[in-house]
């Protein structure tokens, strides 16, 4: 594994996936910023000529198509015949294929040192912003961070917002609501997490995360099998009560039928990860069509567990080595370190939650449930920022989807879900944050890992000098 790491980052010498176009194509690819993080949108006219266009509404795929970039957002969509305005960059797709930036509504920032080691130390400026600028890279235009967030959060979206800070567009739910003495189970800072033990105390949480204008609550609703105290009812509505008096939404971290029927009863308006203890029932389809609850199924948190140890070939390319980096390789590759997970009497559980979870997503998505796309990425070694969210569009094919109906949850069904609509979908108007793919992933949906270029405000982010080396 160590000789295949030091050849896929030689592959990948120019830091990014799209490095696996030429050095010389890069470099006709446009100027560099002047200023740090993203270059005014205004500077830039780009017509991206004759690519095949998935526009994310779950439209087929349009051929020979057309478009014009300006001021970070899509002016015209047009054919070959388009005419690109004086000065633009023009660039040949023929034989690419376009598709909107990815959207994660269920990822974390700050949680893990070079995707290694969970850390309640990690949430520095200097961490998230590499996380955030490997997200971009990897096509994952943005992101909600759900829950764990310090303060600092906010500080980089204000930034973000005025064109002083790249990476993935930041959605964030703030510190989020836990258990005190159970979930999450994570290592975390006191100012990253709320543990309210009375009503009071939990509504006060929610007052002082609207106040900063967080785009969502999240509440943790886990007993961890047993292993710690869960979250009581009494507490979790007047979380939703006090959020929606101050019009802000919740989501949910849940794993059983019986707490996800309950919140969704009370009100909840996110299920933040698969139901995996048992297959829905009918009523509980019923119950989230009839509340308009949506549905995020995370594959990657239960697959994560033990699927690399089962050394599976996605882990000898460069897209996932460059992702994973030394040191998480370094962890996979260890003396004793399949055996270790094979024995581990947790990995039997994962494996089933996976199956069921498969199953449900299946179920719920026939009967015309609102499902979005999440992975729970960087949340926890393993659960990798940017390989994760492709690999996910993977395991929900697996589940029974098409790729068609993958990338349209993951694209224009998550911008609803995340009330954004300036971005989801290849439309006049609409964001520029696109992603140029060298083959049709409609044929192949691991075909989203041939990145060509990506584009996040209209900007080809192998042009800027901030990109992460």
């Amino acid at each position: 594994m160590a000789l295949r790491l030091k050849m896929a980052l030689i592959i990948f010498s120019l830091g990014s996936p799209v490095a696996l176009c030429s050095s010389v194509a890069l470099a006709q690819q446009g100027a560099a910023a002047n200023v740090p993080g993203r270059q005014s949108p205004a500077q830039e006219v780009v017509v991206l000529r004759n690519a095949r266009v998935i526009d994310g509404t779950g439209a087929p795929p349009r051929e020979h198509v057309s478009l014009l970039l300006r001021n970070g957002k899509i002016e015209q969509v047009g054919g070959v015949e388009m005419a690109a305005p004086a000065g633009a960059q023009v660039r040949d797709l023929t034989g690419k294929t376009v598709m909107p930036g990815l959207i994660s509504a269920h990822s974390h920032l700050g949680l893990l040192v070079e995707d290694a080691e969970s850390s309640a130390t990690g949430y520095t400026r200097e961490n998230v912003t590499a996380q955030l600028k490997q997200y971009e890279r990897y096509g994952v235009t943005t992101i909600l961070s759900l829950g764990l967030n310090r303060d600092l959060v906010f500080v980089l979206r204000d930034e973000q917002q005025a064109g002083r800070l790249g990476g993935a567009s930041i959605f964030t739910a703030g510190r989020g609501i836990g258990v005190p003495d159970g979930a999450p189970p994570l290592p975390a800072a006191a100012d990253q997490i709320y543990r309210p033990a009375t009503e009071k105390e939990a509504r006060r949480a929610v007052d002082e995360m609207a106040a900063e204008r967080v785009d969502i609550i999240k509440i943790w609703v886990d007993k961890l099998h047993g292993r710690a105290p869960e979250m009581t009812p009494e507490i979790y509505k007047a979380v939703i009560d006090e959020a929606h008096k101050r019009h802000v939404r919740v989501a949910a971290h849940e794993y059983a039928l019986e707490d996800a029927k309950q919140l969704v009863a009370d009100g909840v308006d996110v299920l933040a990860h698969s139901v995996r203890d048992q297959v829905v029932d009918d009523a509980f389809v019923r119950s989230m069509k009839q509340h308009h609850v949506w549905y995020v199924p995370t594959f990657t948190v239960d697959e994560s567990a033990y699927i690399y140890a089962e050394d599976p070939d996605f882990m000898k390319t460069a897209f996932f080595q460059q992702a994973a980096g030394s040191k998480l390789m370094a962890k996979f590759d260890a003396a004793g370190y399949a055996e270790k997970i094979m024995q581990d009497p947790q990995t039997t559980q994962h494996k089933r939650d996976f199956e069921v979870g498969q199953q449900n997503l299946k179920k719920l998505f026939d009967a015309g449930v609102n499902v979005g796309f999440g992975t729970d990425s960087g949340a926890l070694p393993g659960r990798i920022p940017g390989f994760a969210e492709h690999h996910e569009l993977a395991l929900m094919v697996r589940a029974g989807l098409t790729p068609m109906q993958a990338i349209t949850a993951a694209t224009g069904e998550n911008a609803k879900l995340l009330h954004a609509a300036d971005r989801g979908t290849i439309e006049v108007g609409k964001r520029a944050d696109l992603l140029v793919l060298d083959a049709d992933p409609l044929v192949d949906i691991g075909n989203t890992q041939r990145i060509f270029a990506v584009y996040h405000d209209g900007h080809n982010i192998a042009d800027l000098p901030s990109r992460v080396k």
